[in-house]
């Protein structure tokens, strides 16, 4: 008989972004409960050093585990660059963290040329320099750092003016670099999607890598008899946050309709 698990999963971000993972993973994986930590008090990540990050981080891990965490999903790619490691070498319990989709892009650009538009703390990390020189070194790659976009997120301007304004800034300049692939390397960009359809070609693949995420947490799950195995008619989604949740109840009722229903069943917000 195969064991099953149903203690939940855990998510955190800085803030709203991580929904985008979380999305997918309910997909993926409907049977599964989970539990959703936002640090929104101290975001955005991008900039802060990497031991602040480390330390926040640590102590989220702290209270998705006494939640009972059977799995943790770090669903910030800055986070991911400055503590995975630490995570991975101080618990028990298996971490999924998040890079930017560089390997696909780089693997499937015709032109050659590809963008990846990240954070300040995610074009630091290991991850991403290691992934870069192993799958990019043959490729034009135009960085760009997205500073101030997670602040339009956070606020609900994700589709406003001021962000069409500056991701134009952002983009327009990848642009006239040829690229056939625009990487998202924060997990709250992918909520920028309808505005960046407006302003990019056809031709320029977008690419969001929390599907691969949510994959690659259900073969980790799986390979260590963690999913639950019991059929379940609604997804439990548990929600926390160090501030307050306004912007997480309006992305979920305007973008994530699916989880509209679930987003009451609890809410808390908790000072780290």
């Amino acid at each position: 008989m195969i064991k099953s698990n149903c203690n939940p999963i855990g998510i955190f971000d800085s803030g709203a972004g991580g929904l985008s993972v979380l999305s997918e993973l309910v997909k993926k994986m409907p049977n599964e409960r989970f539990v959703y930590f936002a640090d929104t008090l101290h975001c955005p990540y991008g900039s802060k050093p990497a031991d602040k990050i480390i330390k926040l981080s640590d102590n989220i891990t702290k209270f998705l585990i006494s939640k009972g965490a059977k799995l943790i999903v770090v669903a910030c790619n800055t986070a991911t660059a400055a503590s995975i490691d630490y995570l991975r070498s101080n618990y028990s319990i298996p971490f999924i963290g998040m890079e930017p989709a560089i390997k696909p892009a780089s693997l499937n650009t015709k032109t050659k040329s590809i963008g990846v538009l990240a954070t300040a703390g995610t074009f630091k990390g290991r991850l991403y320099i290691e992934t870069s020189k192993k799958y990019a070194s043959n490729v034009n790659v135009c960085y760009q750092v997205g500073e101030g976009l997670v602040e339009l997120v956070e606020t609900g301007k994700a589709n406003s003016p001021e962000a069409e304004e500056l991701l134009h800034r952002y983009v327009d300049s990848m642009i006239d670099c040829d690229i056939d692939h625009l990487v998202l390397g924060c997990t709250h960009y992918p909520f920028l999607i309808p505005t960046l359809k407006k302003i990019i070609p056809d031709t320029v693949n977008i690419v969001n890598p929390a599907p691969a995420v949510a994959a690659q947490a259900y073969r980790v799950a799986k390979s260590n008899n963690l999913l639950c195995n019991q059929h379940s008619t609604q997804t439990r989604i548990d929600f926390y946050s160090s501030a307050k949740l306004d912007i997480i109840k309006q992305l979920v009722n305007n973008e994530i309709k699916p989880f509209a229903s679930i987003l009451d069943s609890y809410t808390e917000n908790l000072s780290l």
